[in-house]
């Protein structure tokens, strides 16, 4: 096992083998400004898989791929029979960009996939305290300041994600979405601005 003050590996490679279990003494608390009203999104709320594909930037056939080795699931609803409708959470949707990044960066998927395995057991307070580095290998989960100097200075991270700056950015595009909640219920709406409001009138009209 690596010096935890460097980081926690969350992948394996050739040097370690071993999968470090998730830290669970933390509790979900939600940053405040993290969201427009300081409230974790509803997990009962989803978002079909165009929308999904779409806001995380990847294609339906990687979405598709993911869902059916397992790495990314749809949480709220699987496809269970002719036309019927996933339904991605915000929570799925922000794994979903991470995955992009990652690979993107030639990280496994191999490592990518035991990265997701510990980051699906934490919630969206804990994720977003998260930083990820990765050295194109090994994908590194950082929780304090002194956890990144570390990891720099060793130069395992060459490319670093801050999930909750990533988080940010989904909150603030897939407020422009349709969403619908899996109990058949109406979505609450989050405050927005006019603008938003004419762009999610325009998305409706060509998702409709």
């Amino acid at each position: 096992m690596r010096d935890r003050t460097k980081g926690q590996p969350l992948g394996v490679d050739s040097g370690d083998r071993s999968n470090p279990a998730p830290r669970t003494n933390e509790t979900d608390e939600i940053q405040p400004g993290l969201f427009p009203d300081n409230s974790a999104p509803d997990e009962l709320v989803g978002y079909r898989v165009p929308i999904a594909c779409q806001i995380a930037g990847i294609s339906y056939r990687q979405l598709d791929y993911w869902a059916r080795t397992n790495l990314v699931v749809p949480s709220i609803r699987g496809a269970a029979g002719s036309g019927s409708q996933r339904l991605y959470s915000f929570k799925d949707i922000l794994v979903l960009k991470i995955v992009k990044r990652l690979l993107d960066t030639g990280v496994s998927l191999q490592n990518i996939r035991v990265a997701v395995d510990h980051l699906r057991s934490r919630g969206v307070g804990d994720l977003a305290k998260i930083t990820l580095f990765s050295d194109g290998t090994t994908v590194y989960e950082c929780t304090s300041p002194e956890e990144v100097v570390d990891l720099l200075q060793g130069g395992q991270g060459v490319f670093g994600i801050a999930v909750s700056g990533a988080m940010r950015e989904l909150t603030g595009s897939i407020a422009d979405f349709p969403a619908e909640r899996a109990d058949g219920g109406g979505v609450e709406e989050r405050p927005e601005d006019e603008l938003a409001s004419r762009r999610r009138e325009r998305i409706n009209r060509r998702i409709g």
